[in-house]
């Protein structure tokens, strides 16, 4: 009868926590600050650690992790059925540059008094605008499977490098820096709906940001010129604006940025989800 309820048990222990391969396929570069993606069938609910995930069509799942994500976490999926899986994904600590920045206006390091009070209240309309909820499923299906550049060019910025501004030390980059002529057009990577646009915040300038659904959202920074209003609808290639110099910057480039949810993630990293063909 013992041996019996071990051997019982010994089956239910696979049961609930089977190999990686039998219950869902994981996608993306195991690291901090990166987009990770998971699919399988007949999925109810999946969780990362405490955070429960979006779900669609009951297969597909993901989560952006922000620059200093903790290394050792837990996957858990539960199917329709009922059944149960939990997974270790163990992610790899990063190395992060360090970006000496001279030649930055001097009032977006050092702030004037009366600049403040502008600082704050355009921080709040991009925090609400982020914040928005909105689902869109086609938009993450692209996001997933085929995420273009906005623009080429060289990078000349990358995530997470601790920044110093004109010697002061700031906060890390959290975008990935594409330099080309300003003028050079920047188009939609993945379809959206576009939640903000204004032609000249204090430390981004001409911004743009793209909500594609569920919590991620990407933004487009120090353009020369946003050609695209609140509300509008973007397809994948549209044009959002043109590359500048506008805020806080020594050159034109564009500062594409990316969220999910309150977790700023590597662009770059989307990259990472599409096998090899």
């Amino acid at each position: 009868m013992r041996d019996g309820l071990r051997v019982l048990l010994l089956v239910f222990s696979v049961w609930l926590s089977p190999t990686l391969a039998e219950c869902v396929d994981v996608r993306g570069e195991l690291t901090q600050g990166t987009w990770l993606r998971f699919e399988s069938s007949n999925i109810s609910a999946v969780r990362f650690n405490e955070q429960r995930l979006p779900l669609i069509d009951a297969r597909l799942s993901w989560v952006g992790l922000g620059r200093d994500s903790a290394l050792d976490n837990t996957l858990r999926v539960t199917f329709t059925d009922g059944r149960m899986c939990e997974q270790p994904i163990v992610l790899r600590e990063r190395e992060y540059k360090v970006s000496v920045v001279e030649g930055v206006p001097q009032r977006t390091v050092t702030p004037p008094q009366e600049d403040l009070e502008r600082i704050r209240r355009e921080g709040v309309l991009v925090r609400a605008a982020k914040q928005q909820v909105y689902e869109c499923d086609a938009c993450i299906e692209q996001l997933l499977s085929a995420t273009q550049m906005p623009l080429t060019g060289r990078i000349s910025g990358v995530y997470g490098s601790q920044r110093i501004y004109n010697g002061k030390p700031g906060n890390p980059h959290y975008g990935l820096d594409i330099a080309r002529p300003t003028g050079t057009p920047v188009s939609a990577p993945v379809m959206g709906l576009v939640v903000l646009a204004e032609p000249d915040l204090y430390y981004s300038g001409g911004t743009v940001i793209i909500h594609h659904g569920y919590g991620v959202t990407s933004s487009f920074l120090h353009m020369s010129q946003v050609s695209v209003r609140v509300g509008d609808m973007v397809a994948q290639g549209d044009k959002i604006g043109e590359v500048g110099a506008t805020g806080r910057a020594t050159g034109p480039h564009l500062d594409w940025r990316m969220n999910f949810r309150d977790n700023r993630v590597d662009p770059n990293t989307l990259f990472s989800l599409v096998p090899a063909p």
